[in-house]
């Protein structure tokens, strides 16, 4: 992927993950660009489907692009960064864990393992920074 397309989507994306919203900044890993749409499903490498991810909704992401709702175990498509909110979908709470709000916002908060220990103590301690943010 050539560095001007990385650096454009990191700027665009403000360093943050799209999915659990964590900064790279004090994080300690480097952060991946994810194909939303993946390449084997036909996804292009383009600034319109590339999104910065935390090593953990990256490796959990993998090439899904659908999820079992927990609550109602219909699949339901992953959420979208770049074309849906992520306050619409989901909610950050005090102790860094992220509450599915809606179908989408709770398929994607399971199969991506976004309250999984490290990135929930990350957020929880980003909020109490003042360095998180949700849009």
């Amino acid at each position: 992927m050539p560095r001007k397309l990385r650096d454009a989507v990191f700027a665009r994306d403000a360093g943050r993950c799209c999915y659990c919203r964590l900064a790279q900044f004090g994080h300690g890993a480097t952060f991946h660009i994810d194909h939303i749409i993946p390449r084997s499903k036909g996804g292009a490498t383009s600034l319109a489907n590339l999104a910065l991810q935390c090593p953990n909704c990256s490796l959990h992401k993998a090439n899904k692009i659908a999820a079992a709702d927990p609550e109602g175990g219909e699949s339901v498509r992953l959420f979208h960064p770049l074309d849906q909110r992520w306050s619409e979908h989901f909610r950050l709470n005090a102790d860094g864990a992220i509450d599915g709000l809606t179908a989408t916002g709770r398929a994607t908060m399971t199969a991506l393992g976004m309250n999984a220990m490290i990135p929930r103590f990350a957020r929880a301690c980003q909020l109490a920074l003042g360095l998180w943010s949700s849009d």
